[in-house]
């Protein structure tokens, strides 16, 4: 007669296959990765190429995939086309967006402030307002914008458009920042004001440390709308040296005959102040987008 005996099951037998369990995951998840960011990053890639083309080689059938004679100075030759003037174009862009994000965060920093801080009748129905007027786009009000600013004498100006971005980028920084000031506990900017501090002092000095990230999230979702903002541009600024990169790049193509080469190089000068203003305040903007819902 023979027994079985049972040997105890310990934990290093349980958990020896974790190890390459939990590896498989993560070559999977690494693979995945790659082939999503191949997908966001291909189109980049094509016009990035497509900038050291000639336009003989963009055209040519079958198409070819590299340059087989490089064209870098098309990123020179651009700058001197009889399209539109671009130093004045991307001069109106930088204008535009630095102005318009400027003016919307003067705007919303004491709205998000109040909004947070105070209680008062209507507040809701106020906030629900200000997020309204982030559905409407500037096209839907283009012919009554155009009909205002020409009252005001400011149409065809750079300062017009300053006017528009920040108005139609307000209600965001609004509601993001008040949701930042309002996970801050009262009983700190009590203690300043015990402590002598006024209103605005300890505006200045306690609140606006404590709520940074979130003002960094807004000024730069509002630069990077002011500065892709193309509807209104086309409208509003009809003379060619007021108008922004984004209204300057449809000027390359025509109706006969496009210009592709310059399309995709002006792109890429329109890109990078973007991509490099997202590499120096990427730390900031990732705790901004997290530590808004804490509360």
């Amino acid at each position: 007669m023979s027994t079985v005996i049972d040997r105890p099951t310990t934990a290093a037998t349980v958990d020896a296959p974790r190890p390459k369990v939990r590896e498989r995951k993560r070559w999977g998840l690494t693979v995945v990765a790659v082939i999503v960011a191949l997908v966001f990053l291909l189109p980049y890639l094509i016009m990035l190429i497509g900038a050291f083309k000639t336009r003989q080689e963009i055209l040519k059938v079958p198409p070819i995939y590299l340059p087989q004679d490089w064209a870098p100075e098309n990123f020179v030759n651009m700058w001197g086309t009889p399209e539109t003037p671009l130093p004045s174009n991307l001069f109106s862009t930088v204008v535009i967006s630095l102005g318009g994000t400027a003016l919307a965060l003067v705007a919303a920093l004491p709205a998000a402030y109040y909004t947070a801080r105070h209680r008062f009748r209507l507040k809701m129905p106020f906030m629900l307002l200000v997020l309204v007027t982030q559905m409407l786009q500037p096209t839907v009000l283009a012919s009554g914008l155009f009909r205002e600013f020409v009252t005001l004498e400011i149409n065809d100006t750079r300062l017009a458009m300053i006017l528009v971005n920040a108005a139609f980028n307000l209600s965001f920084a609004v509601w993001i920042m008040h949701s930042f000031f309002a996970t801050v506990p009262k009983e700190i900017e009590e203690a300043a004001w015990l402590d002598g501090c006024s209103r605005g002092q300890s505006l200045r000095r306690i609140m606006l440390p404590l709520v940074w990230p979130g003002i960094v999230t807004a000024v730069i979702f509002t630069f990077i709308a002011c500065w892709n903002e193309f509807a209104a541009s086309l409208i509003l600024l009809p003379t060619d040296t007021n108008q922004p990169l984004t209204v300057a790049l449809t000027r390359f193509i025509g109706q006969y005959e496009s210009a592709w080469q310059y399309v995709f190089a002006v792109s890429i000068i329109g890109i990078l102040p973007v991509v490099a203003l997202f590499a120096l305040i990427e730390r900031h903007l990732v705790s901004g987008l997290t530590a808004g819902g804490v509360k």
